[in-house]
């Protein structure tokens, strides 16, 4: 179904096809064009990062992350319940085990609960900045330094939320704040981790170059195509985030008070809208009648058939994933197109 607002829509007016028309001018499209090592430098110069090692989506990013950190089969990583799949598939991408850990109000991480989680084998944390918040990463890396853990934040929602753990993982898929269409890219201060990444993305070649690979890596090169994108995307991202904190505070306003509507609490950066309904269902469809894309939450991981546990109806996650929905949020929404979705969600309670 084509709707006239969709929950997504890539931002592409800057330098983007200016870029890409030189990768392919000069013909260094592949991962080794000079537009992989500019956007990397870009990136990480944004973030207050030593070192930008980019690759092939959000889900190589972390998986490349945890491998960089030895993290392997016999281990266990602290996941999030509330989160992308992505997140724990990472995990268990490299033999080890995702163990989960129920969200608080804001969606993310329940600080308040990781150490009970925690065990001999625990490697790892793994925050997610749900929906552009940012966690507790004052508590969760304290944590991380009492029990000698390692922390791989999920930044894949959180484009300029700048990152504190061992590596930063974003996404870059054609949702997300800034985008190449697909891509990711991984941060870390430590030049060591830095070069372990990007042994790893590139299959392991050694530097004579001679065929012979000593451990199982991957093919999870960026394009320079693809990174031109992000480039040219970087260079905006500061405009980028000041408009969506004008969507973010415009929804606010024009949603405050409704009856059946609970508003979320503020987010650092906006990636998504996101909201609790009552008769969620009947919204979504009625806002679907008139052109306007909805989505909803994500499911616990514990509801996952791969991690399937009795106890999930207890979660908070669970309780969350009933009822909320996220609703068109894109750089390019204009007011207009925002006071038709609020008036449209403001019809359906009677609030008009």
């Amino acid at each position: 179904m084509s709707f006239k607002y969709p929950v997504s829509r890539p931002h592409l007016d800057g330098r983007e096809l200016e870029y890409v028309t030189g990768t392919i001018g000069d013909g260094w499209i592949s991962s080794q064009g000079p537009y992989v090592r500019r956007f990397e430098e870009a990136f990480a110069e944004y973030n207050g990062i030593a070192h930008g090692v980019a690759c092939s989506s959000g889900t190589a990013a972390l998986t490349l992350a945890l491998r960089a950190l030895g993290i392997g089969p016999g281990d266990e990583v602290i996941v999030p319940e509330f989160t992308m799949v992505a997140s724990a598939w990472a995990v268990t991408y490299t033999g080890a085990t995702p163990v989960f850990v129920d969200c608080a109000d804001d969606l993310n991480i329940d600080v308040t609960r990781i150490e009970e989680k925690i065990t001999s084998r625990t490697k790892a944390i793994m925050p997610v900045h749900i929906y552009g918040r940012r966690c507790d990463m004052d508590a969760i890396m304290d944590i991380a330094f009492q029990y000698n853990l390692r922390v791989v934040e999920d930044s894949a929602e959180a484009h300029g939320v700048r990152p504190v753990g061992d590596i930063a993982c974003f996404s870059l898929f054609a949702n997300k704040i800034i985008t190449s269409g697909e891509g990711g890219i991984c941060l870390t201060d430590d030049p060591r981790l830095a070069g372990q990444l990007a042994h790893l993305r590139g299959m392991a070649f050694s530097k004579e170059h001679n065929f012979l690979h000593k451990k199982v890596a991957y093919n999870f090169r960026m394009t320079a195509m693809q990174a031109a994108v992000a480039l040219a995307q970087t260079e905006r991202l500061d405009d980028i985030l000041a408009t969506r904190a004008e969507i973010e505070e415009r929804y606010d306003k024009g949603l405050s008070g409704i009856p059946g509507i609970t508003l979320m609490p503020p987010r650092d950066v906006l990636w998504m809208y996101d909201i609790r309904a009552e008769r969620r269902e009947e919204l979504r469809a009625f806002l679907a009648d008139a052109g306007i894309e909805t989505r909803v939450f994500f499911k616990p991981m514990s509801r996952q058939p791969e991690y399937l546990a009795p106890h999930w109806p207890s979660l908070n996650a669970n309780r969350f994933a009933e009822d909320g929905l996220y609703l068109p949020t894109h750089t390019g929404l204009t007011a207009d197109d925002q006071d038709f979705v609020i008036g449209k969600i403001r019809e359906f309670y009677g609030a008009s």
